[in-house]
């Protein structure tokens, strides 16, 4: 727009020299030469006008520009808020390190707690064993990995396979003396039994833990299980 209106002011400023040159000749009335101006200043204004329009979009896109950063600032600032939410709930949920079965509640909802408090008391149903003691001349006969019979006192018709992964490197209980080779053989040592967590994962609703019960141990790899100790398993 602003070029055709300096080419109609360019257009205009001819005319009007023109007409100036022909007024001394008197070749045309004064009249004409009173529209040459008219219309000289008129395409004038025009070019103006038009320089006055670009000056006026040039400054709305400037705004335009300033509202768009300060949107994008907005939505920074906004997203940043998001993400401090998101963290500050993500620190304010309780996540348990592994699958396990709540026991008890000990903190009650609306308490405060200090930074370290208990809030659940979780068992880890995942790692079952049974705790038992041999003497020491069985003790010193069980490998890692031997293989054992649990029977439960809450449930004797049922026979648990499991394994042993734990032999104590000392005694737990000691006599008084142990000078004699008969003493020493009264020394007692733990033992754990682990029950297979792939087991564990197909009776998951049944596993229970504190609950006495005996364990048969195979001290001869090479013997065989009595038919009364072979494995039996609910269901």
């Amino acid at each position: 727009m602003v070029k055709q209106r300096e080419a109609e002011l360019d257009l205009a400023s001819k005319r009007l020299a023109r007409a100036e040159n022909l007024i001394r000749t008197n070749s045309i009335t004064p009249e004409e030469l009173d529209t040459a101006k008219s219309n000289h200043y008129a395409a004038k204004a025009a070019v103006s006008s038009a320089k006055a329009n670009v000056a006026g979009s040039n400054a709305a896109i400037a705004t335009a520009k300033s509202q768009v950063i300060e949107a994008e600032a907005s939505v920074g600032s906004a997203q940043a808020r998001i993400e401090r939410l998101k963290s500050e709930v993500n620190d304010s949920t309780l996540r348990a390190p592994r699958d396990g079965r709540v026991q008890f509640r000990v903190a009650q909802p609306g308490e405060v707690l200090s930074a370290g408090g208990t809030v659940l008391n979780m068992i880890d149903i995942s790692d079952v064993y049974m705790t038992f003691f041999l003497p020491t001349n069985q003790a010193g006969r069980v490998r890692m990995g031997t293989e054992a019979r649990l029977v439960l006192d809450a449930a004797p018709q049922y026979l648990i396979p499991a394994q042993v992964s734990f032999v104590a490197d000392v005694a737990q209980f000691t006599p008084r003396t142990v000078e004699t080779a008969e003493e020493r053989q009264k020394l007692m040592f733990r033992i754990r039994a682990r029950v297979d967590p792939e087991l564990l994962k197909k009776h998951k609703p049944r596993v229970k833990t504190g609950l006495p019960g005996v364990a048969c141990v195979q001290l001869d790899p090479q013997a065989e299980w009595p038919a009364r100790l072979e494995v039996r398993l609910p269901q």
